[in-house]
């Protein structure tokens, strides 16, 4: 049994961010938290950052900044930093979300909050972490990519180098795993009454989200006597991940009537249920491969009669005949046309632009039974601040309007 309250309700983020990292509160404020994100007066300049740009404003800040209010402060005036701490004085979280240290400077560190309020959980979320040679480093998201060797430069044919096509691994995994943290550090807080600081470097995430590659490249440094490849392999050993995958053949892609299937029978039994239903029991009976793990690699023979056999059917076809037959084959997407996948349209019913200022995608755990409350659009510099000071920290229209003559809210 359930009850209509949202999985976060309850718990208060204040937040302080500038650019991506802000998507830590965003995972948050779509749970149900409440999101305060306290901004100077001229602004996070994540609204006029990147592109596609819509009426003005960067879809970045629209997703990113989906499901907070916005109080604008300056931090420079006594009042404001005075605001901030009656913010934080009840609040489960505060999140620094840019270079550590920044809040510390205007006085409201970790050690000034947990005065006023023991309980209090600080989370920064920075580019390359508190430590290392990188910590005071400025950074952008690809550089985490980069660093964690996800992405490789290449060349186009006038022989200058370039940041090829990939998705984003540490500008969204950081804030992913911080939200992570946060979460873990609210429940022992309000088990203990103790607060306490965590940090993580988006870059720390993107290598751990490779963690296969870098770990399997560290087990290969050991004797071969102790690390081999699979079994099905002859023990072989291949390059780490995806890059081991070049000479697959029951794990490979293959082009359809009308695109692409990536084709994934490495165990025997889904091998056998695809000879079978293709009437080609000729293929498994000559190459039956081990149990577990198959990829038939480097057998070309094998490899033209597949490349062949897929040509006959359009994608959709073939991923209703794995569905029919029970071996594992999928379609390949772009991130233009996966909107047009029916999986991805029963799973993914977009947030309508008339009410985000763009479409966009909804978070992806659902909860059985209920639905999860859709986040309000990305706030407008300051677009909360009164109201906000009046309803949370129960500031009178007289304090409210003396604030705003001093300039407090820019």
């Amino acid at each position: 049994m359930h009850t209509n309250r949202s999985p976060l309700a309850g718990v208060r983020v204040i937040e302080s961010s500038l650019l991506g990292p802000g998507a830590i509160g965003a995972h948050l404020a779509d749970l149900g938290a409440e999101v305060i994100k306290v901004e100077s007066p001229s602004g996070d300049y994540i609204r006029q950052m990147t592109w596609p740009i819509i009426q003005g404003t960067s879809l970045l800040h629209l997703r990113v900044n989906r499901g907070k209010r916005s109080v604008a402060l300056d931090l420079r005036k006594p009042d404001g930093v005075q605001i901030y701490r009656d913010l934080a004085k009840d609040a489960d979280v505060v999140i620094e979300a840019m270079r550590p240290g920044s809040l510390a400077k205007r006085g409201l560190g970790y050690e000034d909050l947990r005065a006023l309020n023991p309980k209090i959980v600080f989370c920064n979320i920075s580019g390359y972490g508190m430590t290392g040679p990188y910590k005071d480093l400025p950074s952008h998201g690809i550089a985490f990519d980069t660093w964690g060797g996800i992405i490789s430069p290449a060349y186009d044919e006038e022989g200058f180098c370039y940041i090829q096509e990939h998705a984003s691994i540490g500008m969204h995994a950081g804030p992913l795993f911080g939200a992570l943290g946060i979460l873990a550090a609210v429940i022992r807080a309000r088990e203990s009454g103790e607060g306490c600081v965590l940090e993580i470097g988006q870059s720390d995430a993107a290598a751990y989200m490779d963690w296969y590659r870098s770990e399997s490249w560290r087990a290969y440094e050991r004797p071969e006597s102790e690390v081999t490849g699979n079994k099905a392999d002859n023990y072989e050993r291949r390059a780490p991940g995806t890059a081991g995958m070049k000479e697959g053949v029951r794990y490979q892609m293959y082009d359809s009537a009308d695109g692409h299937v990536l084709f994934m029978c490495s165990e025997q039994a889904f091998w056998k249920n695809f000879c079978e239903s293709e009437g080609r029991m000729e293929l498994f009976e000559k190459w039956p491969g081990s149990k577990f793990a198959d990829h038939a690699r480097g057998n070309r023979e094998l490899q033209r009669e597949l490349r062949e056999i897929f040509k006959t059917r359009t994608s959709a076809e073939w991923i209703e005949a794995g569905n029919v037959h029970n071996y594992p084959i999928a379609p390949v997407n772009s991130p233009k046309t996966i909107a047009d996948d029916p999986q991805f349209q029963d799973r993914f019913p977009w947030y309508p632009a008339s009410r985000h200022g763009a479409e966009m995608l909804p978070f992806p755990v659902k909860f059985q039974d209920e639905e999860l409350p859709e986040p309000g659009m990305a706030p407008t510099v300051g677009e909360h601040s009164e109201e906000v000071l009046r309803e949370v920290l129960g500031y009178d229209a007289e304090k409210i309007a003396a604030l705003r003559d001093a300039g407090v809210f820019g």
